[in-house]
C-alpha cells in the first residue's frame, strides 16, 4: 500500500479550553472544563491533576473537582480564537488545511527543504505560533495526516517509511470509530497494527466502506489529499499623500483613483462588492470610518460618487452644521470593498426592479446620509406585534431590514373550507434527518419533508387591513354614546353603551357611522413597569374617515388612520 504524502501537523492541546481563555477571559490555569453534551469535550491541566476526564459526565467531573470551571462548548467561538493560528502558520508554511479547530495541517516537503529539515521547519512553526498568538502547540511530522496527527501528541517526527510500523502498537480506540473499534474490540482487534495486518478485500466485506477507510488509515495511509485552505485575497486599496488633503475637490479627486484601483481589483478576481468601507485618517492621526451599503454592485463610477460624497461630508460637514469637521487636512484614504461575491451573481432586474429611478433615489438618499449621518434618512421594517405602534421599526437606509421580532404570515380563515390535519394523530416521529422526518403511522414507516419551525403569531394582534398612517403621539378623544354618557367598557369587556359620538382632542364632535371591536389586549403583565391593557376599536365616521382607537385606564386615543 503506497503511503501518503509527507504531512506537518500542527495541534494546539485542550484548544476549546484556550479558545475560552482567548474570547471569554476564563482563566485556563484553574481547572476548567468544556461541555458538549452534558459530558467533559476538553479540560485544562489543572482539571486533569484533580482527576478530571475526557468523555466524564457533568456530576462526576464536578465531583473529582468541586471548584471546576463549566464553560459550555461553542463551536464558533473555537474557530474563531484558532483563526489567528492558522494566519501565523501561513506565514511560515504554505498551503495550509484546517482539519478542525484547534488542527491544521499542510505538506511539509517545502517547509523542509527551505528551513534545512523537517525538525528545523517544526521548530519554526511552533516559534510563529508562540510569537503572534502566544498559543502553546505541538507539531507532528509522518506520512499522512492521521499518522502525522497521532504524532503530534508527543511532538515526534516519523521518519519516512516508518508510519506503519509507528501506528502498529497505537490502540485502535485512536481510529475514533465508537461502533467499529468496539466491534473490533470484541474480535481480539485492539491496536492499529493488528486491524493493518488484515486483508484489505476481507475488511472491506465484513465492515464496509466505513472500516474499510479506518484499515487504510491504520496502515498509515491517506483516505484523501489535503484540501489546503487558499487564502483570501486582500482586496483593500489605499494611499498616503504627502500633502494633506484639505478641499473637498482635490481629496474628490484622489479618491477616485483610489476607486478605479479598487474597482479594477475586484474585476481582476471576477468580484463585485455590495458594500464600501472608506476610512481616512487625518494629519493628527484622527480616523474617520464609514460603510456605505447599495443594493445592486457597486460600478466604478458609483464607488467614485460615494468617496466624493463622504468626503465632502467630512471636509465641509462643521460648515452645515452637522458634524464636526476634522481636526486637520487627510493624509491617507483607504477603501475596502465589504460584501464582496461573484460578479455574474448580480444581475439587472427582468422587471426593472433597479431601474433608473431606484438608482436615482437611492443615490440621493446616500447623499444625504453622507452629509447629515446615518440617521438622517430612516425606513419602515414591518415585524411582529399586537398593535400597529409596535409593528413599525425605523432603520437607517440602506441597512438590513430584518424585523426585529419575526411574525408568521397572517392569515384569515376562509369560510366554506375546513382545514385537514396533514398527518393522522397516531404518526409518530421516530428518526429525523436533515430536512426530512421519519413518522410512524399505524404500522407503516414514511418519510416525509421537515417543516421549518413556525414564527410567532402573535395572537391578539389588529385583523387586515392595517391602517396607512401610525400617529408618533396618539391623539386623545372622547366617546359618547346617544345619551352624550361616555363609553366606557367593563371587566366582562361589554361596552356600556353604543358608540355614537367622537370627539378628538377639543375638536368639533363628529357623528359615528360604524365601529367594530373591542379587541383587547394584556400585554406584559409580569413586569408591572411595562405592562399595558388596552381594548382596540375601529370606528368609521360620518365624514368618511376610518381610525384606529384604544381604550386604557378610562381614556379614549386615536392611535392610527385607515386609507
Amino acid at each position: 500500500m503506497e503511503a501518503g504524502v509527507r504531512t506537518l501537523l500542527v495541534w494546539c492541546p485542550d484548544w476549546p479550553v484556550v479558545a475560552a481563555e482567548i474570547v471569554a477571559g476564563v482563566v485556563a490555569s484553574e481547572p476548567v472544563a468544556v461541555f458538549a453534551g452534558n459530558r467533559v469535550l476538553a479540560c485544562s491541566e489543572a482539571a486533569r491533576r484533580e482527576g478530571v476526564r475526557r468523555g466524564l459526565r457533568r456530576r462526576d467531573a464536578q465531583g473529582r473537582c468541586p471548584q471546576l470551571v463549566v464553560v459550555e462548548h461553542d463551536p464558533g467561538r473555537d474557530a474563531r480564537a484558532f483563526e489567528p493560528v492558522v494566519a501565523a502558520v501561513e506565514e511560515v508554511v504554505a498551503g495550509v488545511e484546517v482539519l478542525r479547530p484547534g488542527v491544521c495541517a499542510a505538506a511539509v516537503r517545502g517547509p523542509a527543504r527551505y528551513f534545512g529539515g523537517e525538525e528545523a521547519a517544526a521548530e519554526r512553526v511552533v516559534e510563529q505560533v508562540a510569537q503572534a498568538c502566544a498559543v502553546e502547540s505541538q507539531i507532528g511530522i509522518a506520512d499522512g495526516v492521521f499518522a502525522a496527527g497521532i504524532a503530534a501528541r508527543t511532538g515526534r517526527v516519523v521518519e519516512a517509511g516508518e508510519s506503519r510500523a509507528f501506528l502498529s502498537p497505537v490502540p485502535i480506540a485512536a481510529l475514533e470509530e465508537p461502533q467499529l473499534t468496539d466491534l473490533l474490540k470484541r474480535l481480539g482487534v485492539v491496536t492499529l497494527g493488528d486491524f493493518a495486518a488484515l486483508p484489505p478485500g476481507d475488511v472491506l466485506t465484513r465492515f464496509g466502506f466505513e472500516g474499510a477507510l479506518a484499515h487504510r488509515l491504520a496502515s498509515g495511509a491517506d483516505v484523501r489529499p489535503l484540501a489546503v485552505r487558499k487564502p483570501p485575497p486582500d482586496l483593500a486599496v489605499e494611499e498616503t499623500y504627502d500633502e494633506t488633503l484639505d478641499r473637498v475637490d482635490v481629496a474628490a479627486f484622489a479618491g477616485r483613483v483610489l476607486a478605479e484601483r479598487l474597482h479594477e481589483r475586484l474585476a481582476a478576481h471576477g468580484l463585485a462588492c455590495t458594500r464600501l468601507g472608506i476610512e481616512a485618517v487625518t494629519a493628527d492621526g484622527q480616523e474617520l470610518v464609514r460603510v456605505w451599503r447599495h443594493d445592486g454592485m457597486l460600478t466604478s463610477a458609483a464607488i467614485a460618487e460615494r468617496v466624493r460624497w463622504q468626503l465632502d461630508g467630512w471636509l465641509t460637514g462643521a460648515r452645515r452644521g452637522q458634524t464636526p469637521k476634522p481636526t486637520s487636512g487627510l493624509v491617507r484614504l483607504r477603501l475596502v470593498p465589504d460584501g464582496v461575491l461573484a460578479h455574474v451573481g448580480l444581475q439587472p432586474g427582468l422587471w426593472g426592479e433597479t431601474g433608473a429611478g431606484r438608482e436615482r433615489a437611492h443615490r440621493a438618499f446616500s447623499r444625504v446620509q453622507g452629509l447629515l449621518g446615518p440617521g438622517s434618512v430612516l425606513t419602515a421594517v414591518l415585524g411582529g406585534g399586537r398593535s400597529s405602534d409596535d409593528q413599525v421599526r425605523l432603520v437607517p437606509w440602506g441597512d438590513e431590514r430584518e424585523p426585529e421580532r419575526p411574525a408568521a404570515e397572517q392569515t384569515e380563515p376562509i369560510p366554506g373550507i375546513d382545514t385537514v390535519p396533514l398527518l393522522d394523530q397516531s404518526a409518530v416521529p421516530v428518526e429525523t434527518t436533515p430536512g426530512f422526518t421519519m413518522i410512524e403511522v399505524g404500522r407503516k414507516k414514511r418519510r416525509v419533508r421537515a417543516r421549518p419551525a413556525p414564527l410567532p403569531p402573535w395572537p391578539g394582534r389588529m385583523p387586515r387591513p392595517a391602517p396607512a398612517v401610525v400617529l408618533a403621539h396618539p391623539l386623545p378623544a372622547a366617546v359618547y354614546d346617544e345619551t352624550g354618557a361616555p363609553v366606557g367598557v367593563s371587566a366582562r369587556l361589554e361596552l356600556t353603551g353604543d358608540p355614537t359620538i367622537l370627539r378628538i382632542d377639543r375638536r368639533q364632535p363628529v357623528a359615528i357611522t360604524g365601529w367594530a371591536g373591542p379587541w383587547p389586549v394584556d400585554e406584559r403583565w409580569w413586569a408591572p413597569g411595562e405592562a399595558r391593557r388596552r381594548a382596540r376599536f375601529q370606528v368609521l365616521l360620518e365624514d368618511g374617515r376610518a381610525l384606529l382607537m384604544s381604550l386604557a385606564g378610562g381614556h379614549w386615543l386615536v392611535e392610527a388612520i385607515y386609507d
